[in-house]
């Protein structure tokens, strides 16, 4: 227990209530890529993004602590890997390992099954989250 200002505050670590089933290929999946932007880092890293500044300039939309925690998940998962150049300041790069690169055309087919069904997913995403459908002003897309 720790006290806050005088008062117990209790820290509690997340701890996950459904079990990963190691045997189901999609659950197995959903564990690794589920973030909201591991995606696109493994895209933006597999096009030449390397650097966490990159990467941000990128998804400015994302805030660097989330971007650095979904990074370093990527890397527990050995999905990418880390480098740091022992400089002043610290310089980092991240690039995808042979497992992280066999993702892609994964990815690329989700985005392009995206693309095809853009219409109809924008509409059904507007009937329960209106203010998540950008206008295309505002739209920034994902050049393949």
């Amino acid at each position: 227990m720790v006290y806050l200002i005088g008062m117990p505050y209790l820290c509690f670590m997340y701890e996950k209530k459904i079990q990963i089933d190691q045997y189901c290929g999609l659950d197995l999946i959903r564990e690794v890529l589920y973030g909201k932007w591991k995606i696109h880092l493994l895209y933006y890293i597999s096009k030449g993004k390397k650097r966490p500044s990159e990467l941000h300039r990128e998804i400015p939309e994302a805030t660097r602590r989330v971007l650095n925690m979904q990074l370093h998940q990527l890397e527990k998962h050995e999905l990418v890997t880390k480098k740091i150049y022992p400089q002043l300041p610290p310089k980092v790069e991240y690039s995808l390992t042979a497992f992280g690169e066999s993702l892609l055309p994964v990815i690329a087919l989700m985005g392009e099954w995206g693309d095809a069904n853009r219409d109809q997913l924008q509409k059904m995403i507007s009937k329960t989250h209106p203010e998540l459908i950008q206008t295309e002003a505002k739209v920034r897309s994902i050049s393949r």
